[in-house]
């Protein structure tokens, strides 16, 4: 698959990843006054881009540049001699060992950032979703060997490096859904019109860009350095949302 059709196919809302019964933390929030009409949209938006947008996005990075050694190895050329294939067996079985620990430091660093119980069960429920739909879109060697209940952005960083996509390109689009999610969410809950909520992305053009930039630089560098970028209200809002019994989103 192309890079650019991967980046079109993980940045299609339609995708079953969670995104059309989750508004991250929209629906709350409006449940609790904070969000009242399409500049508190664009507010929010801006916020969830900077905080835990940024951060999801670095960890995706850094889950990229994990599994970059097993797509590697995946593509090294087949030997014929037995000494060589036993040779290639025992590298490769290492090289997925290897990269099965260092997701589940990942996992490890970006649960420590994410302080509400809730948001961590969505998060794990979210990731295994995508990677269940992802091994049935695209059936790849590496999807079978990723470690259990890892957050999304994890999968997402994998699924990236398997489609094809640049760690940047792969950083955008969490990003994107980062935004998209809510805004599509803000027209059921808001009822406002969707050329507002469309534009209120459209504005977030160059935010979204240079927000890229910085998650790319956090995920190639050392995973403990990664920016604690949690909003404690999306934090409050998760808990509070998980013990409403009537609600239109999961989140």
């Amino acid at each position: 698959m192309r890079s650019r059709s991967a980046l079109l196919v993980l940045a299609d809302g339609r995708l079953p990843t969670g995104g059309y019964a989750h508004s991250a933390g929209l629906e709350q929030a409006i449940r609790q006054g904070w969000v009242t009409e399409i500049g508190g949209l664009r507010d929010f938006l801006r916020g969830r881009l900077h905080t835990t947008g940024l951060m999801n996005a670095a960890f995706a990075v850094a889950a990229w540049n994990a599994v970059d050694e097993f797509m590697l190895a995946e593509a090294a050329p087949a030997r014929s001699s037995n000494a060589e294939s036993t040779s290639e067996s025992t590298s490769g079985t290492a090289s997925t060992t290897s990269t099965a620990e260092a997701l589940l430091t990942l996992n490890a660093e970006l649960i420590a950032r994410t302080p509400s119980p809730a948001l961590r069960r969505i998060g794990a429920w979210l990731g295994t979703l995508m990677l269940r739909s992802m091994r049935s879109i695209h059936p790849h060697p590496l999807l079978e060997t990723l470690p259990k209940d890892l957050q999304q952005p994890l999968v997402y960083g994998a699924v990236g490096r398997v489609l094809g996509l640049s760690d940047a390109d792969t950083a955008a689009t969490i990003l994107h859904e980062a935004v998209t999610g809510p805004a599509t969410a803000a027209v059921k809950l808001m009822h406002i019109d969707p050329f507002q909520a469309h534009g209120a992305i459209i504005d977030l053009a160059a935010d979204l860009d240079e927000a890229a930039e910085r998650a790319t630089d956090f995920g190639r560098g050392d995973p403990a350095e990664i920016p604690a970028l949690s909003a404690p209200l999306s934090d409050f809002a998760a808990e509070l949302h998980e013990g409403d019994n009537v609600r239109l989103f999961a989140s």
